[in-house]
């Protein structure tokens, strides 16, 4: 696994970074599909891994996938992939909005009793590379935790998710500096549009035509095409021989 700085945590209002030292051009995470085997990190991306940033176990002492889910909101899929993934024993993390933590509380209350992560997507979904100050940062951020605790009783777990893949070095940094490890994807497929979703059968293919070890796989689970393949999916990924890790371990010092 990848080693990164130790940070030391301070409250937000007294962070005072000098922002000029880091990079504010912004970027979309991409990872170029690569069959079974682990795809590399694009070059130019090359230093997440210097400020606590995760896409793949790079050393995995197993046949392992992390599986990740950015929820937004509830529109019954949701649900079925929590059944699926208890039927298997398996966990997630569940990257949320707080659409979906005000709306579905008893779900979020649900998913965290069962083991899965509830970490942070940010409160309302931005572009956060439009974000320079670390005290904006924070408050998309705090402001997340604040409801998820208000609402559930559920403590966050700190693992931060960019909406829509959007970061910047200095986001990454901020990220750090407030106690998170940022956690991007090593595969993931056009699952989100549900207006536009793909087909089943070619959509399982796909998944485990690109199965790697240490995988950290994103999907998006108000997709139908997700709760109807999922439960196949880990049925054949077990047969292959995987376990479903989480985050504590992929992203432990």
């Amino acid at each position: 696994m990848i080693k990164r700085f130790l940070c030391i945590l301070i409250p937000a209002a007294m962070l005072c970074l000098p922002s000029y030292a880091y990079s504010r051009t912004g970027y979309g995470w991409y990872c170029m599909r690569n069959g079974n085997t682990p795809p590399c990190i694009e070059e130019q991306f090359s230093f997440i891994e210097d400020y606590d940033g995760y896409y793949l176990d790079r050393t995995p002492k197993d046949k392992v996938i992390y599986l990740t889910f950015d929820a937004g909101y509830e529109n019954g899929n949701v649900s079925k992939i929590a059944e699926t993934l208890k039927k298997h024993n398996a966990t997630g993390a569940f990257f949320v909005l707080e659409n979906i933590i005000k709306k579905e509380p008893e779900l979020i209350k649900s998913l965290a009793e069962d083991g899965n992560l509830i970490c942070n997507h940010t409160a309302s979904h931005k572009n956060m590379t439009t974000v320079t100050d670390i005290n904006e940062f924070s408050a998309e951020l705090t402001a997340l935790e604040e409801v998820c605790r208000e609402y559930t009783g559920v403590e966050m777990a700190k693992y931060y998710r960019p909406p829509e893949g959007c970061f910047s070095e200095e986001n990454l940094v901020f990220a750090s500096e407030l106690g998170y490890k940022t956690v991007f994807w090593s595969l993931a497929y056009a699952d989100w549009d549900n207006n536009k979703q793909p087909d089943p059968v070619e959509s399982k293919n796909k998944l485990l035509a690109n199965t790697h070890n240490g995988m950290v796989l994103l999907l998006h689970p108000t997709s139908a095409t997700n709760a109807a393949i999922l439960d196949s999916l880990l049925t054949e990924w077990e047969k292959q021989g995987y376990r479903f890790g989480d985050l504590n371990e992929l992203c432990k010092d």
